[in-house]
């Protein structure tokens, strides 16, 4: 997936956590219907945003212990991380305009 890397629970503090970009972490089942649907949004606001946030996935089957970690319970699930902490959050799928603005928000608050 261009712009849109996957993320592990051995990758996630340095790459979401200690990041200096806000990132937008999409938790994700490969099973699930209405994240596969979620692709071409979170591809889009990835080019749209390169340079200025990320956007990264999370395989809940994968690294269950980041679900639970962060209190995931319905997929897909997209937390808005900016200086390690968890600032917004969406639950269930989203049009792209919905990722723009939780990504907008972070970046006018960086302002």
């Amino acid at each position: 997936m261009s712009n849109v890397s996957k993320v592990t629970a051995a990758t996630f503090e340095a790459e979401v956590l200690g990041a200096e970009l806000p990132v937008l972490v999409d938790f994700y089942a490969d099973w699930c219907g209405p994240c596969r649907g979620m692709e071409p949004a979170l591809k889009d606001v990835a080019r749209e945003y390169a340079g200025e946030a990320r956007v990264v996935k999370v395989d809940v089957e994968a690294d269950p212990e980041l679900q639970t970690r962060y209190g995931v319970q319905g997929l897909p699930t997209l937390l808005m991380f900016n200086g390690g902490d968890v600032v917004d959050r969406i639950t269930g799928a989203a049009p792209r305009s919905a990722l723009a603005a939780v990504i907008e928000k972070v970046l006018d608050e960086k302002k």
